[in-house]
């Protein structure tokens, strides 16, 4: 996976876009109570596809897979609403750095 990352045309640009991507996803399997494609009796809700956002850092613009929810929308914990902010998500980063999550 690394290998991936590295023959990119900006490697650090590239993590942080998976990292975001991933993190989305773990969000949205939360908050439905179910994986994607996933068939459970806890399902609180349903997917609608993904959107396209553009998302600014210091590192430069990632456009971002966004996942969607039919009912109640979905908006990142690292993305205030109808603001780009990168202070959330490098807050995220630094926790999971000093946490040794991987």
């Amino acid at each position: 996976m690394l290998m991936k990352f590295v023959s990119d045309e900006d490697p650090m640009l590239a993590m942080l876009k998976w990292l975001c991507e991933r993190l989305m996803e773990v969000e949205v399997e939360t908050k439905l109570g179910a994986e994607k494609s996933e068939r459970a009796s806890s399902r609180q809700g349903y997917r609608s596809g993904y959107r396209v956002r553009r998302f600014e850092t210091r590192m430069g613009t990632m456009y971002l897979m966004v996942p969607k929810i039919r009912n109640g929308g979905y908006i990142p914990f690292f993305v205030e609403a109808k603001k780009r902010s990168e202070a959330a998500l490098m807050n995220v980063i630094q926790e999971a750095y000093v946490n040794g999550v991987s």
